[in-house]
């Protein structure tokens, strides 16, 4: 069975920590999804167009919240791509622990889901 492409949009100031353990999850031997690690850490002037060619490469979109979400500019923007392209997405709460923030371009029915390797599994697999 082919594994998911999964895009993931995060805080790189903030949550790269986060990313890093998403990427670990994906190389479990029972992992239904691989991780294309695009992720764009300078925004040159065509970032936008490359992370739309990426969006629109990948199954879906994996969006890990965290407490300074709201104010990052590029998650705010890739999910608004994401949206626009009609790709799959999902919000993740990256830290248990602390309050975390949906990007600005969430919709207001976007839920911010628990990671727990389950739900991972499930929202990759399209259950939302």
């Amino acid at each position: 069975m082919a594994k998911t492409r999964v895009f993931i949009s995060f805080d790189y100031d903030h949550d790269l920590d986060l990313k890093n353990l998403l990427v670990g999850q994906a190389k479990n031997d029972d992992s239904p999804f691989e991780i294309a690690d695009w992720s764009i850490k300078d925004a040159s002037p065509g970032w936008k167009a490359e992370a739309r060619k990426r969006i629109k490469a990948s199954g879906v979109v994996a969006v890990i919240c965290g407490e300074h979400t709201d104010t990052a500019t590029g998650v705010g923007v890739e999910l608004g791509i994401a949206q626009e392209e009609g790709v799959p997405y999902f919000l993740l709460k990256g830290r248990s622990e602390k309050t975390c923030k949906k990007p600005s371009t969430a919709k207001s029915t976007d839920k911010m889901y628990r990671w727990t390797w389950e739900n991972l599994k499930t929202l990759i697999g399209g259950g939302r």
